[in-house]
């Protein structure tokens, strides 16, 4: 018979290995983060006026910036065209500031060319959150209650979420990209400077890949629990 506790489900294995990436992954952008922010730039900009400078030479004249609270907060709005930063980017001139405020200038300019990825994930992100909402409930309904059609919405819901993960990691990585040759390109970085922001920004990517990989290994748990339920009918 089909167990579900602890001992004998063991697809447990594949969460604590999902839990153990992301773990590591955070733990790499915090300690990086805190590094570069106490290495002040040489051009002594702050997040805000190389976020300013960036967008400024990307012809982005549409597109304000502003503070917002929180720590490691910072984004990029589509609606409201604003690239939001966050208490420890805002007003420092530390590499990790004006990295990451230059990432998210990255994700403006995407916006502004209409870069296929970006589109593509913002036009997923209904589907996704509907589908990481319902996906648990109706898988474990349709578990227990031996109904398949439940079981197999949920493994699609699911893969919805883990779809929305995929699009991301490249939308964000090319971000990366477009703000390292930017900072680069107008001078508010030097080469030297521009290898510690790759750092910080190399360490924040990991934390998509955490999260990717993360959710492609519950969604083959799911599988992996649904042909468990398949074999016991």
């Amino acid at each position: 018979m089909y167990g579900y506790g602890f001992y004998y489900d063991r697809t447990y294995i594949l969460l604590i290995i999902g839990m153990l990436l992301s773990v590591a992954a955070s733990a790499k952008l915090k300690s990086t983060f805190a590094k570069y922010r106490g290495v002040r730039s040489a051009s002594g900009l702050t997040g805000e006026q190389a976020a300013r400078r960036i967008l400024q030479a990307a012809g982005i004249t549409d597109v304000q910036v502003r503070a917002v609270s929180g720590s490691l907060t910072d984004h990029y709005d589509p609606r409201t065209k604003t690239v939001n930063l966050s208490q420890d980017i805002f007003g420092q001139s530390s590499l990790a500031a004006v990295g990451v405020a230059a990432h998210e200038c990255g994700h403006a300019i995407q916006h502004a060319i209409h870069y296929a990825p970006l589109e593509i994930r913002s036009a997923i992100v209904p589907l996704a959150n509907f589908g990481s909402t319902l996906s648990w409930p109706l898988f474990f309904l349709g578990l227990i209650m031996s109904i398949r059609p439940l079981i197999t919405a949920g493994i699609i819901l699911f893969s919805l979420a883990v779809l929305f993960q995929l699009v991301t990691l490249p939308v964000e990585i090319n971000a990366s990209s477009r703000a390292l040759r930017m900072l680069e390109t107008t001078g508010i970085l030097g080469r030297e400077e521009n290898s510690g922001a790759r750092k910080v920004l190399t360490a924040a990517a990991l934390t998509y890949v955490a999260a990717l990989v993360s959710s492609i290994l519950q969604l083959l748990r799911l599988i992996i629990l649904a042909g468990g339920r398949r074999n016991d009918d």
